[in-house]
């Protein structure tokens, strides 16, 4: 896959981890692939807010991955925090509390995601999204 955005060296990365071409855009662009399920998951989270279909589907697990668009241009994403990273081998979970707002109204996404590694590369499986 290759990425048709351009970013800037200023450019904030939406996952919150610094400058969007060395956080997440390297993973996205399919340049590197991520080395832990936090790192993925990060880059997921970013690929959302910039529309890049590809990318999640690619980075979706072929037991789990949906037919249908993920994105949804409805949606704005306003932030992530990263809560609690537990990681076994090739498996992982990742906890995290991702805010949007929904025409005009904020919400929060909590869930607790699942990833699996299959020959050195990390996939999101599901998640549980847990109730306020």
């Amino acid at each position: 896959m290759v990425n048709q955005r351009a970013s800037t060296k200023l450019e904030p990365c939406p996952c919150g981890g610094g400058a969007l071409e060395k956080c997440c855009e390297p993973f996205i662009s399919g340049a590197q692939h991520a080395v832990s399920a936090e790192q993925l998951m990060r880059s997921r989270y970013s690929a959302y807010v910039l529309g890049e279909e590809n990318y999640l589907r690619e980075t979706w697990h072929k037991e789990s991955r949906p037919a249908e668009a993920v994105t949804d241009a409805a949606l704005k994403w306003l932030g992530l925090e990263v809560r609690q990273v537990s990681q076994q081998e090739d498996a992982a979970t990742v906890e995290f509390v991702a805010r949007c707002r929904v025409q005009g109204r904020g919400q929060r996404l909590h869930e607790i995601s699942r990833f699996v590694r299959e020959n050195g590369r990390w996939f999101y499986v599901d998640g549980n999204i847990l109730e306020k």
